[in-house]
């Protein structure tokens, strides 16, 4: 099983009472660590308004940060889960991926999704297209990636999307391209998005759902003629990690304690459902059990987001040397 690592940028209000000058600093360093460590590679979000409601918190942008961190780590690949297809001309998306994996020596991950957080699409100006022409967009979108990639040019007269000889050069570093991670398990159209174009996907990731999508997307697999197995599957995870039920309590606590003051004890309470009774949430014993099931049925890639990051790294500390050792 391979890991994966969030950096907190703000958007779950995981920056919030550290100056944004010193905001930089924090992101980058996490990720230094990141890459002088376990992990195979560090994410963001492709977001610009907070959760669980819009505040006046700090939300990071997601490609500006890889840049940055392309910039400065030198091993450690770099994704975002994920990016919303509709916030980019996706042939310009194309052409700043291709940017950046030039300056990273060839570790750019292409995390896409169609997009759901209808607040902030509205808000600047996108509009808040139906979930059917979402994923139309999304299965263009992709499509003019391949192409720009692989021949360094895209033309597509979609009725989504319209390129003519987009050129893309220099193109990715990757042979064949940047590794394409579709995500959402919509079991209609987004698996079946995946199962033509995916080398990764990202889904519901508790047993009973990380099964059912599983079952669905080989179904989509075999309907298109693509060998299932060449796809690999992945999770997200909030982690609540401590050396006893106690700890992992009083983390859960901390982190209720700081959302309650920016977005009341309600919503704060609320956000906390993420977390309780899955599989990212235990001891080290606890949460190696809840992954080895997960791995026994084909998840081969988890990326861990520790809310607390920004403050306080005991809680990675501890994955590191017990979680990933048994797993990886």
């Amino acid at each position: 099983m391979r890991f994966g690592l969030f950096i907190p940028q703000g958007w779950r209000l995981d920056l919030v009472g550290i100056d944004p000058a010193a905001q930089w600093n924090v992101m980058r360093d996490l990720a230094t660590a990141a890459d002088a460590g376990p992990w195979e590679s560090v994410w963001v979000y492709d977001h610009f308004h907070t959760v669980p409601e819009p505040t006046e918190e700090a939300t990071h942008e997601a490609w500006t940060l890889m840049s940055a961190f392309a910039a400065s780590t030198s091993r450690i690949r770099l994704g975002q889960m994920c990016t919303a297809m509709g916030y980019r001309n996706p042939a310009y998306l194309a052409k700043v991926a291709a940017t950046i994996d030039l300056i990273s020596g060839g570790r750019v991950e292409m995390g896409i999704g169609a997009g759901w957080y209808e607040h902030e699409w509205r808000a600047y100006g996108y509009g808040f297209p139906s979930g059917g022409e979402r994923l139309g967009a999304l299965s263009e979108g992709v499509q003019i990636f391949k192409q720009a990639w692989e021949t360094g040019s895209a033309t597509l007269d979609g009725k989504y999307f319209s390129v003519d000889g987009a050129r893309v050069w220099p193109k990715p570093l990757q042979e064949g391209g940047i590794p394409i991670w579709i995500a959402g398990g919509g079991e209609k159209v987004t698996l079946k998005i995946a199962a033509r174009y995916a080398d990764y996907t990202n889904f519901d990731g508790t047993l009973d759902g990380f099964t059912r999508k599983s079952e669905l997307l080989k179904g989509h697999c075999e309907s298109v003629g693509r060998d299932f197995e060449t796809i690999v599957r992945s999770a997200n995870y909030n982690v609540a990690i401590g050396s006893s039920e106690a700890e992992v309590a009083d983390r859960l606590k901390q982190l209720e304690d700081r959302l309650s003051g920016y977005v009341g004890a309600e919503k704060a309470a609320g956000a906390l459902d993420a977390f309780r009774g899955l599989p990212g949430v235990g001891t080290p014993e606890q949460i190696i059990d809840n992954l080895t099931k997960l791995k026994n049925e084909g998840l081969g890639y988890g990326i861990f987001y520790f809310p607390e990051a920004a403050y306080d790294r005991s809680g990675i500390e501890l994955f590191e040397r017990e979680v990933i050792p048994a797993l990886s």
